[in-house]
């Protein structure tokens, strides 16, 4: 354990499968995220506690599950007046900054519930140029809301183009039905990975300048779809060279039914809609293996192309001696389907190419080199274990586990299980999952379906023994787990101090 209060720097990707490490998968290169694994840990079983965007985001920067910050879907918000990490941080006399993708906001705007990360406000670039309020904790934002060409490029981002004299309108616009496919005719030097490294890094030059500890986030968009990165990094894997993942016959034959509706053409799901909304994964999932062989290539070449940047960051750190006394934890907010199980993207399917993350933990003479490790990591975890790798206390508030005497070799693991929401509606897609060293365990709210996998003897999730005769003491077993799991999260704000 370091004797002087280490700097945080978290770095995040977005909607990133868990294997898809140059170190795990010889079909792709990411030699800078392989360098983080050489130099540090490489655990191999990190998991979100949600499969999407805004709720894990809000509970990486409050240590929180989805059900306590109140940010359980897409399209709700994380309050702005919350109390997070970076709070935290300040008030132990760390500066705090995220430079990026936030999502603790719905991306369209509500009468009742304003959001910054929406339009008009993206566009408003007066509002970021002399935006000095508290963000959820972070004193110095720089942010980037759009996913590759979207109409709904902004905030600071589209001013730094606009500084360097770029006119980026004619690269954007998805949105206004400009469908660009694979190929982005985006310069390189304009991307939004170029100005995450460098702000990131010029944050780095200011704090090291001024002897400054500080927590860091710098949040890459990429490789969220849609499939598209600007040349060379397009044609950077050959399609007829990669491995296609595909559906196996009969898996999902025992799953609940809207595994098996994903697999036809014409889908209905409206019983599963309250009102109409939308629910993300909940359409036809067939695909064409030539196209989901070339959109493989691209969402390699999108991994490859930001790990190229990631490695500016930490040449960074190198160059400005903090590397020893940085803590760098890299990390994805969910994982992505691109044909396993014959789904793609995202939706309600906690198999773990949704809910597994790569998750790499580096501080050279601290943390283990060169160590692979099966201990169970949360994302839930990062801000209980950020302040305490600070020595700063963490809040009665915060549900996450410090995972530091593992991170530091003190402990084989701290964890034995991991819990996983997923709240689409308020009650008709509503599900819970537990996951141990052996097993993992899906239980839908007023259903009586559910999935249970045997992760030992079968490591691609293809039986479900929900049903199983012989498997049903095990359930029960699981489902007690499940729910003592969800009962030891629960926040406990206030300490007893009186028996009466």
């Amino acid at each position: 354990m370091p004797t002087t209060r280490p700097n945080i720097l978290l770095i995040t990707s977005d909607q990133q499968h868990w294997n898809t490490l140059g170190c795990l998968n010889p079909e792709i290169r990411t030699p800078n995220l392989d360098r983080i694994a050489s130099e540090g840990t490489l655990y191999e079983r990190g998991y979100c506690p949600n499969p999407t965007c805004t709720p894990t985001r809000a509970s990486i920067v409050t240590g929180q599950y989805p059900s306590q910050h109140g940010a359980w879907a897409l399209g709700t918000q994380l309050a702005p007046d919350t109390r997070t990490v970076g709070h935290v941080f300040q008030e132990a006399g760390y500066r705090t900054a995220l430079v990026g993708k936030a999502h603790f906001q719905q991306n369209r705007q509500y009468k009742d519930y304003p959001s910054l990360e929406a339009m008009p406000f993206v566009h408003d670039l007066d509002l970021w140029r002399n935006y000095t309020d508290d963000f959820y904790g972070f004193e110095h934002i720089e942010l980037a809301r759009n996913h590759v060409d979207e109409a709904q490029v902004g905030q600071h981002y589209m001013i730094w183009m606009e500084e360097k004299g770029f006119d980026w309108r004619p690269h954007f616009g998805r949105d206004n039905g400009n469908r660009r496919r694979h190929k982005w005719d985006l310069p390189e030097e304009f991307h939004y990975n170029t100005w995450n490294a460098e702000r990131t890094n010029a944050l780095l030059d200011g704090y090291a300048q001024n002897d400054e500890s500080f927590f860091l986030w710098s949040s890459f968009p990429d490789p969220h779809p849609p499939y598209l990165v600007p040349e060379p990094w397009d044609t950077m894997y050959d399609p007829a060279e990669l491995t296609v993942p595909s559906t196996v016959e009969g898996e999902h034959d025992a799953n609940p039914p809207h595994f098996q509706l994903t697999q036809t053409k014409k889908p209905d799901f409206s019983s599963w809609r309250e009102s109409g909304g939308f629910l993300p994964g909940f359409h036809s999932h067939l695909f064409d293996r030539d196209e989901m062989a070339k959109n493989i290539a691209i969402y390699y070449g999108m991994v490859s192309f930001m790990d190229a940047y990631v490695g500016k960051i930490l040449d960074k750190l190198d160059a400005l001696g903090l590397a020893e006394n940085t803590l760098v934890v890299y990390t994805s907010d969910h994982g992505h389907f691109y044909g396993q199980h014959g789904l793609r993207a995202k939706g309600a399917f906690h198999y773990d190419d949704q809910i597994r993350v790569p998750f790499l933990v580096r501080q050279p003479g601290s943390v283990p080199a060169g160590q692979r490790s099966t201990a169970l990591q949360s994302l839930v975890d990062l801000a209980p274990s950020f302040l305490s790798a600070a020595g700063v206390d963490i809040p009665r508030w915060m549900t996450g586990v410090d995972q530091t005497d593992a991170w530091y070799g003190k402990k084989e693991r701290v964890r034995d299980h991991i819990l996983v929401e997923n709240r689409n509606e308020v009650t008709t897609l509503n599900l819970k999952t537990y996951v141990d060293d052996r097993y993992k365990i899906t239980a839908y709210r007023g259903r009586d379906y559910g999935e249970l996998f045997d992760m030992q003897e079968d490591p691609n999730e293809l039986q479900n023994l929900w049903d199983r005769p012989d498997c049903t003491k095990l359930k029960g077993d699981l489902l007690l787990r499940l729910l003592s799991a969800d009962w030891g999260a629960e926040p406990l704000f206030m300490p007893r101090v009186s028996g009466a």
